[in-house]
């Protein structure tokens, strides 16, 4: 796996907020975005992902132009925004489920395999206990884990996560780093993510991109 930016650019009118940003994240690596809020951290990676447009430059994934190439990139790439409140009344082991989405029909039942499925990457995140609980009923804390659970169901090569820490308290920030780390080590994931904690980005990270 490789994610590659080339010469990226992005602003609004004559404002640019990013300018000619060059580098790489490769296989089974973690690379944070360090900066302040308001930097351009989220929009970066709206521009990687592609829900922006870059103003310049491109995004290539595996040697091929994200915008050739979309539906492909998202086989094998999970994304995690940021926590807001929940609107899902669904059981956590369900909303898991969900993250099969990508790979499968829309429409199709889940199967006996996933649910099994579901439940081992809960277990694996020490969350297993919250399966049957209904997400929206869940903590701030809890709610990302599961998140997180939900990312990596379908075993990405490329793992997002856009400030994962943000609006929680301390202990349960230092379980979400720990689980990231933990997460690209058990599953073989390549991690690319925002945080403004530069002691959570040298804590985990194998390489920083500071944005000024």
């Amino acid at each position: 796996m490789k994610l590659e930016v080339r010469n990226g650019s992005f602003g609004y009118g004559k404002h640019m907020l990013l300018q000619n940003l060059n580098f790489s994240v490769e296989s089974n690596r973690i690379m944070t975005i360090l900066g302040p809020n308001g930097v351009g951290k989220t929009t970066l990676l709206k521009c990687i992902m592609g829900f922006l447009k870059w103003k310049e430059g491109q995004t290539w994934f595996n040697g091929q132009a994200l915008g050739s190439g979309t539906n492909e990139f998202w086989k094998h790439t999970s994304y995690v925004p940021q926590s807001k409140q929940s609107v899902y009344s669904y059981r956590v082991i369900d909303v898991v489920i969900m993250g099969l989405n990508a790979r499968q029909n829309f429409f199709a039942m889940p199967s006996e395999e996933d649910y099994e499925r579901s439940y081992e990457i809960l277990k694996v995140l020490q969350v297993e206990k919250l399966a049957c609980k209904s997400f929206n009923q869940l903590s701030g804390g809890e709610r990302q884990m599961v998140m997180m659970a939900r990312a990596l169901i379908s075993e990405p090569e490329l793992l997002i996560l856009d400030e994962p820490e943000s609006n929680l308290d301390m202990k349960n920030q230092l379980q979400i780093v720990n689980t990231i780390e933990r997460a690209a080590k058990e599953f073989q994931t390549s991690c690319l993510i925002n945080t403004h904690f530069p002691n959570h980005a040298l804590k985990i990270s194998d390489t920083t991109l500071m944005l000024g």
